[in-house]
C-alpha cells in the first residue's frame, strides 16, 4: 500500500525536530546539575499536572520500575512529592512541589531561549509559514486527541 504523504512528512518531522532538540543546550549553572532524564520527567510532570505513576509511564513511554527510580531522585531532591491513593493504595499519584515548579519553569526558560537562539536567523517569510503550519498541525493533533480519547 503506499504511503500516504502526511505520514511520511510527520516521520520526518519527528526525525528533524529531534536532531534539533538534541542542539538544544541548556547552559544555565543551576540547570546543568540535574540529569536530562530528571529534568525532562520534572517539567512533563509540570506540564502534564498531577498523574498516578503509570499512567505517567503510560504517556512517556517508559517503564515505570525506571520512572519510580526517577521520581524517587526527584523526590529526594524536594522537586516532586508522592501520595498514596487512599482508595486503592497500589496507586501512587506524584505531583510538583513549589520548588519543583520553579526548576521546571526555569528549564523550559532556557529551551525556550535555546529555540529562539535556533532559529534567530530565519526570515520573516518563513517564520511566518512555519507559525501558520504549526498552527494547523496542532489544531488538528488536539482534535486527534479528543476524537481518539
Amino acid at each position: 500500500m503506499p504511503q500516504k504523504d502526511f505520514v511520511r512528512l510527520i516521520e520526518e518531522n519527528i526525525l528533524i525536530l529531534d536532531k534539533l532538540g538534541e542542539r538544544l543546550k541548556i547552559d544555565s549553572a543551576t540547570v546543568a546539575k540535574y540529569p536530562r532524564q530528571q529534568l525532562t520527567a520534572l517539567v512533563r510532570l509540570h506540564l502534564g499536572g498531577r498523574a498516578k505513576l503509570k499512567d505517567i509511564a503510560r504517556r512517556e513511554f517508559v517503564t515505570t520500575p525506571n520512572l519510580c527510580a526517577t521520581f524517587k531522585k526527584l523526590e529526594h531532591g524536594g522537586f516532586v512529592m508522592r501520595d498514596i491513593d487512599e482508595n486503592d493504595r497500589r496507586n501512587t499519584w506524584y505531583s510538583v512541589t513549589k520548588t519543583g515548579e520553579e526548576l521546571a519553569k526555569l528549564v523550559l526558560d532556557e529551551f525556550r531561549e535555546g529555540i529562539e537562539t535556533m532559529f534567530k536567523n530565519i526570515n520573516r517569510e518563513d517564520e511566518e509559514k512555519l507559525t501558520g503550519a504549526l498552527k494547523t498541525m496542532n489544531e488538528l493533533l488536539i482534535k486527534m486527541e479528543i476524537n481518539n480519547a
